[in-house]
């Protein structure tokens, strides 16, 4: 019984490692590309724009949200103005989220 609360225990930091990971290096990795590297009208992910012709609220969004996340708060506004309300909610998800992590983990002492 106790070596599997042992290898459970272990497998949930080794899974919370990674996690670690990914929720630090995914952030580096966006602010690491350049501003206007999702600018193109090459390649359009969108449904809407792609079956019905229109742009939905969430057109612009990935670009704006690249470009404030590099200080560009004019050029963020231009492409989706719901910029305001998107950015400050990702950013407090990712921080909820990186907290409970470093808690599970044992970087961070519960309270």
């Amino acid at each position: 019984m106790e070596n599997t609360k042992k290898l459970s225990k272990a497998r949930n930091f080794n899974i919370d490692k990674g996690m670690l990971v990914v929720y630090i290096l995914v952030p580096i990795s966006i602010f690491l590309l350049p501003m206007n590297f999702f600018d193109s009208d090459t390649t359009v992910v969108c449904l809407s724009r792609l079956l019905l012709d229109m742009e939905c609220w969430g057109c612009g969004l990935t670009r704006s949200v690249m470009h404030a996340l590099h200080g560009d708060f004019s050029g963020a506004w231009g492409y989706n103005k719901l910029i305001v309300v998107v950015l400050p909610l990702l950013i407090a998800v990712w921080a909820k989220n990186l907290w409970k992590i470093l808690k599970r983990s044992g970087w961070v002492p519960k309270s």
